[in-house]
């Protein structure tokens, strides 16, 4: 029966390694997600209680980096568990002298051996395993962080286009303050190849969902969540100018939050009708829509007219937006739906036309 429960507990964590460590696709390991969430709910308890968006970031940024060295911690305290069961099984060891020797071996240090063949090939298998763990973990954090490096780089360049943090309307009246709408196509095109990286590596590393911004105001969710509202806007409201790259990216963006939303484990309408309500109202929209026409956006559609097709668009991805950024804690950004806990709105301030005037 110890033999039986050893050998149970050894593969199990084995297949957590390997869903975490090893396959190149998403795949659930229920220790490890056991691990975070038990892990989160102390931070998340105390970061309910902080009165700003700041504090609060400071309490949670710690989370997901800490959970990486706890789940090697705990594999490696399983692993040194499971082969002292095998170790009890195979011998009349006691359970001290059995943990003793399957931790001799599994950290390859070797002041605790037996000459008993049954022992010994118990004891291969876990000076084998100690170290493949640790030089997996080892391969895999320069993976993740440069993973992490490059999702952060195109969050910070979008902080000139869009303000921090991020609002739909205000990159569209930033482009236009400034005489940049023809970079807009562009702008687009980087965040479609952004979505496709991001749904790529934060389904096969989903622990980055959790990993915050190197500031409290940006936030790689809301980042997305501003460029959509931006396609959205700029399809809504000039039907007759290039629309391939805008949609493309509105495209790309929701498919990247519907796959994270597989990968935790929620539901959504894959097919969601444009006439569906939304959670965002039109005095709400008026107020971006108005941020955009003081700096001059062009519009070819009133407001009125634009609001059914912007309402079409945003109900493809709204729900899920709102409830990943609730479930992160992401800064309290306009447009951007409910947090945990009441939260001051932080919207971005346009910059000041400082072009001389004659």
């Amino acid at each position: 029966m110890l033999g039986l429960l050893g050998a149970v507990v050894v593969l199990g964590v084995f297949s957590s390694v390997v869903r975490t460590l090893v396959l190149p696709r998403p795949a659930r390991s229920g220790f490890t997600r056991a691990v975070r969430a038990t892990l989160y709910l102390p931070f998340q308890a105390v970061a309910d209680r902080c009165r700003t968006a700041a504090a609060k970031d400071r309490v949670l940024a710690p989370v997901a980096p800490m959970s990486l060295l706890v789940t090697l911690v705990l594999w490696l305290a399983s692993f040194m568990v499971g082969y002292a069961l095998l170790e009890a099984a195979v011998s009349d060891l006691g359970p001290k002298a059995a943990l003793m020797e399957a931790g001799s071996s599994l950290f390859t240090l070797g002041f605790a051996s037996s000459s008993r063949s049954a022992l010994t090939a118990v004891d291969f298998c876990a000076a084998a395993t100690g170290p493949i763990v640790i030089a997996l973990q080892i391969g895999y954090l320069p993976a993740l962080y440069g993973a992490y490096a490059r999702r952060e780089t195109a969050v910070t360049l979008l902080q000139s286009r869009a303000g921090s943090p991020p609002w739909g309307p205000e990159i569209l009246a930033r482009h236009a303050q400034a005489d940049l709408l023809d970079s807009l196509q562009e702008l687009f095109g980087d965040w479609e190849r952004w979505s496709a990286e991001v749904a790529e590596s934060h389904t096969t590393y989903p622990v980055l969902i959790h990993f915050r911004s190197a500031r409290d105001t940006r936030n790689w969710l809301v980042s997305l969540l501003a460029v959509m509202d931006a396609a959205a806007l700029h399809l809504a409201f000039n039907p007759t100018l290039p629309q391939t790259q805008v949609r493309l990216a509105l495209r790309a963006g929701f498919v990247c939050l519907r796959d994270l939303a597989d990968v935790r484990g929620i539901a959504y309408d894959a097919d969601p009708s444009p006439g569906d309500a939304i959670e965002l109202d039109e005095a709400t929209f008026l107020q971006g829509v108005e941020r955009m026409r003081e700096q001059g956006f062009p519009m070819e559609r009133t407001p009125e007219r634009a609001w059914p097709h912007f309402k079409g668009w945003r109900v493809n991805y709204e729900a899920l937006a709102y409830r990943l950024a609730h479930d992160i804690d992401a800064v309290p950004a306009p447009w951007s739906g409910p947090r945990r806990t009441t939260s001051a709105i932080m919207a971005p301030v346009t910059p000041v036309d400082r072009r001389p005037v004659g």
